[in-house]
């Protein structure tokens, strides 16, 4: 006889948990419970199959080979049972649109602007969840997403919002009180701020024909951080025009030297499955809006 029994539907719910995070800790916080709740019910899970679905490693899980194939389809499962709410729901019920956006992006541009959406989608609720480190949205904790990277860095990429131009920026009282910058490679004369290891400066300079060889010390975890610390006087930091419009037309930060290049782009980072009205008319306003202000 055929065993038609579901699973531990908890259980189940852990394991796609950590197996999308790569992590017992991350799926605890993605699930509001204890990280040692999230190992009992993926060794419920486990017994329950009679397999093993997780290699432990010092940085966190890893799935077998049954793990995978049983992820894949498990994954599926819980969309479908996503998408079948959304189906049913009443068109009364209240819409959210939940949206994972690099942290510069949500608190510099996306913020400023929430009402004005509200009123241009009268019912419609937002969630911004600012995250720096997110490279995929499965459709169960976003809805969306916007990054700010290269081709290939990210799996369904659908649509690239804005190609900003890149500059060094600065506070006016930081710039007068250094010699004087006069081309790109005057500037490793002076305090660099990095939000990585020195890449994203390397980058550029290689943009303006200089191969420099630049590290850090001390790094901040992403670039609002770094351009909060250049707007309090502390250094020169790589600024994309979409997060520092505003500082730069106030006058509280200006450009450490007149040079520029376009390195990355913002992008929208979507599930596999079927987008919904609301998440096409925010991705059509996003780049409508950027392109207004920022051209393509």
């Amino acid at each position: 006889m055929l065993d038609n029994r579901l699973p531990p539907l908890n259980a189940v719910r852990a394991f796609d948990a950590a197996a999308r995070l790569g992590s017992y800790v991350e799926a605890s916080k993605a699930l509001h419970v204890t990280q040692p709740a999230i190992g009992r019910h993926v060794k419920l899970l486990e017994e329950w199959l009679g397999v093993q679905l997780f290699e432990r490693t010092s940085r966190g899980v890893v799935l077998t080979v049954a793990g995978e194939k049983y992820h894949r389809k498990v994954a599926t499962a819980l969309q479908l049972l996503i998408d079948a709410g959304k189906e049913v729901r009443p068109r009364t019920a209240e819409r959210w649109l939940r949206i994972k956006v690099v942290p510069g992006f949500a608190k510099r541009w996306l913020m400023p602007r929430i009402e004005a959406m509200r009123h241009l989608q009268p019912g419609l609720k937002f969630v911004i969840d600012p995250d720096s480190t997110f490279t995929e949205v499965d459709g169960r904790s976003a809805d969306l997403g916007i990054v700010y990277g290269v081709d290939g860095q990210y799996t369904h990429s659908r649509v690239i919002l804005n190609c900003p131009r890149v500059f060094p920026v600065c506070t006016p009282g930081y710039l007068a009180s250094i010699d004087p910058i006069q081309c790109p490679a005057d500037l490793v004369k002076h305090h660099l701020i990095h939000v990585d290891d020195g890449e994203w400066w390397n980058l550029w300079f290689r943009a303006h024909g200089l191969d420099f060889k630049l590290s850090s010390d001390m790094l901040y975890v992403n670039n609002d951080h770094a351009l909060s610390v250049a707007e309090s006087g502390q250094g020169i930091a790589l600024a994309n025009e979409v997060l520092v419009h505003e500082e730069l037309a106030a006058g509280l930060l200006v450009r450490a030297v007149d040079a520029q290049a376009k390195l990355e782009s913002y992008r929208v980072l979507t599930p596999s499955a079927e987008l919904s009205p609301d998440v096409m008319w925010f991705v059509e306003w996003l780049k409508t809006e950027l392109e207004k202000q920022f051209g393509r």
